[in-house]
């Protein structure tokens, strides 16, 4: 697995967990980074996402929903949700090309998502 795919992989996992547990600290979540990544560069990715997705929850979650129909962010599957969240955040805060934040998000809805998963995310951030 590419570096950067498994540093979008490990900030899914801390997405679910802030999620799953809202009391969730940064210095929890710095030491799940750490232990996962253990290279500096893909922990400041990956905190560069987590911390990203975490400040813009509230306009991605708008965003999210003006886009999908019959569907609220709200509804949604958890790990749906963080995918979708995170695909959201790299696309509108960085400059990581669509095509990339889009393929990533599809191919974490495939190994953490239902069978439904893959199409659903595609269909949303298509």
């Amino acid at each position: 697995m590419p570096s950067r795919s498994r540093a979008r992989e490990v900030a899914l996992q801390s997405l679910y967990q802030c999620e799953a547990n809202p009391a969730t600290d940064q210095e929890r979540i710095e030491r799940f980074l750490k232990g996962r990544l253990r290279a500096a560069p893909l922990v400041q990715f990956a905190r560069g996402l987590v911390e990203g997705v975490l400040a813009e929850r509230a306009s991605l979650d708008a965003e999210l929903d003006a886009r999908s129909e019959n569907w609220r962010v709200s509804r949604m599957a958890a790990t749906d949700r963080a995918i979708l969240r995170m695909a959201a955040f790299e696309l509108l805060h960085t400059d990581v090309p669509g095509p990339v934040a889009v393929n990533e998000a599809i191919e974490l809805a495939r190994r953490y998502g239902t069978e439904a998963s893959p199409r659903f995310v595609a269909g949303i951030l298509g």
